[in-house]
């Protein structure tokens, strides 16, 4: 059965755009874990690729969508460009909060548009958000675990959360009839506000406390 066409109204105008974000930044996560081990440049483009398209390969898996990274060149190109840029580039430039930043634009971004291609193929609002999550979240899961890191899901920090509040946005915004691209902003905006919060003030969701 072949998949049901993208209907293009249901995407914002801007939504290559935060495709792309999240893709170059999750990759230069990615391709950074590989670096700071000293691995080798063939590693760091792994690491960047399974990093940067392993939340949206998921996603498009479950809402019955072609992989996006396999049918669009650009996709695995900016994955290839961003693991380069680390390697020619001095250790120092990567050192820091920056980087954290990057990672906080990605992750609402990525969440936004995930929860959006999710609507567009028919997926009802609450799996729609949560595929929105996945599409942020779960490129950097593999990442940690590849790496033996431990887990994002395993921090107490906002980051997970964030991820939520931006697809949920966007979901609740778009049924309430607001204009596509004005849900993508504040959607985003949120998501990145309180991810950018979580990392100035280290908020974090309170650990579960029923054990005795």
């Amino acid at each position: 059965m072949l998949p049901v066409p993208l209907p293009v109204e249901i995407l914002p105008v801007a939504a290559p755009w935060f495709d792309l974000a999240g893709l170059a930044v999750f990759a230069a996560s990615g391709a950074l874990a590989a670096a700071k081990r000293g691995q080798t440049f063939v590693t760091l483009v792994f690491f960047g690729l399974i990093t940067g398209v392993g939340g949206g390969t998921v996603r498009d898996l479950l809402i019955g969508a072609p992989v996006f990274w396999v049918h669009d060149a650009r996709a695995a190109s900016v994955c290839l460009g961003v693991a380069l840029l680390i390697w020619v580039t001095p250790e120092r430039w990567w050192k820091g909060d920056a980087l954290g930043w990057f990672d906080a634009v990605g992750l609402a971004a990525y969440a936004v548009y995930g929860a959006a291609k999710a609507l567009g193929y028919g997926v009802p609002p609450v799996p729609a958000a949560l595929m929105g999550v996945m599409t942020a979240c779960v490129g950097g899961i593999i990442r940690d675990v590849l790496a033996g890191e431990p887990s994002i899901l395993m921090r107490p920090e906002l980051y997970v959360t964030a991820a939520a509040l931006a697809a949920a946005s966007y979901v609740g915004l778009v049924l309430l009839g607001v204009p596509l691209s004005w849900a993508a902003v504040i959607a985003a905006s949120a998501g990145f506000t309180l991810r950018a919060a979580a990392i100035r003030f280290h908020l974090a969701l309170p650990a579960y406390g029923g054990r005795r």
